[in-house]
């Protein structure tokens, strides 16, 4: 539980930024879809967002939630298209980040991203089934003390479905993947962070650009999507394979409501990408609301 004066700050934080907000979201600029392919430069080549301003009515401080266990640094790769061979319904990410220090959009903050397949397995960890509880996977791999983020249960080195990006000067990164499926006893979720002070190696994983090789994660959460959108994606190969378990809905889920306090709202809007069908692609945006001041040293 977070100590009382860090949810006084974070409670204050959202209220001082709320007229800010709801500035930034008057206005939903209406592009076409050949958008996408229009190329800007900073620092890197980048596909420019689809949004040009950041979008989402009910943006507020996003809150801390773990970060699981299966995320592996060493897999997070700096990319704009992370789908590697990966099969699914195209998802296109449009992120805004919001410094709730400023309630300003927050430039060249490092989004972190990773989620699990269509049938429900993480790259590095494909070893591991979607379909045990995690309790049962720890007694098989006889781990008995695990630390969340620090003990190394990965099995291999693949990379898909994970990648990182800056966000521009209007504070928004854009992601292709393709749309999550899930795993035993969680709803369907991707996971994120945001960092700050950061640097690439040369094999374009994160390292940390100050001398202690720390890198400055300002946030970590879990976003999620509606179940209507869910049902109707599920009923499409290759997510309709996986029949070995039940898929857990949000309301459900042991760390959903985790993600709405403070009155943030952790779920992705969407769109269809041809303006038509979800089913062919969707185009998904969130703002997430960082406190910059608030900085978890985390060693790669």
């Amino acid at each position: 539980m977070l100590p009382r004066s860090v949810v006084q700050r974070q409670n204050q934080l959202s209220r001082r930024c709320a007229g800010h907000v709801a500035n930034f979201n008057k206005r939903r600029i209406n592009r076409r879809w050949e958008a996408l392919g229009r190329n800007v430069t900073f620092e890197v080549t980048s596909e420019a967002p689809f949004y040009e301003t950041i979008q989402n009515d009910t943006c507020v401080l996003m809150p801390e939630v773990t970060s699981g266990p299966y995320l592996w640094p060493r897999s997070q790769i700096l990319r704009q298209d992370m789908t590697e061979d990966q099969l699914g319904v195209p998802l296109w990410l449009d992120i805004g980040v919001l410094d709730m220090a400023t309630c300003e959009p927050l430039p060249n903050a490092l989004v972190d991203l990773w989620h699990c397949n269509a049938t429900g397995s993480y790259s590095s960890f494909t070893e591991l089934s979607p379909n045990t509880p995690f309790p049962e996977l720890l007694a098989q791999l006889n781990v008995t003390d695990l630390e969340m983020g620090v003990t190394d249960l990965h099995t291999d080195d693949s990379t898909w479905l994970r990648g990182m990006w800056p966000t521009d000067a209007n504070g928004i990164m854009e992601m292709k993947t393709v749309f999550p499926g899930y795993y035993v006893e969680r709803a369907i979720h991707i996971h994120i962070q945001v960092h700050t002070e950061w640097s690439i190696r040369n094999n374009g994983t994160i390292i940390a650009s100050n001398t202690s090789n720390t890198s400055n994660t300002i946030s970590t959460g879990q976003l999620y999507f509606e179940e209507e959108l869910e049902q109707k994606i599920m009923t499409l190969p290759p997510y309709a394979s996986h029949t070995q378990i039940n898929r857990t809905t949000n309301a459900a889920d042991s760390f959903f409501s985790g993600g709405m306090k403070g009155g943030y709202n952790p779920m992705i809007s969407v769109v269809p990408a041809d303006g038509q069908d979800v089913r062919n692609g969707v185009i998904g945006y969130i703002t997430v609301g960082v406190d910059t001041s608030a900085i978890e040293n985390v060693g790669n």
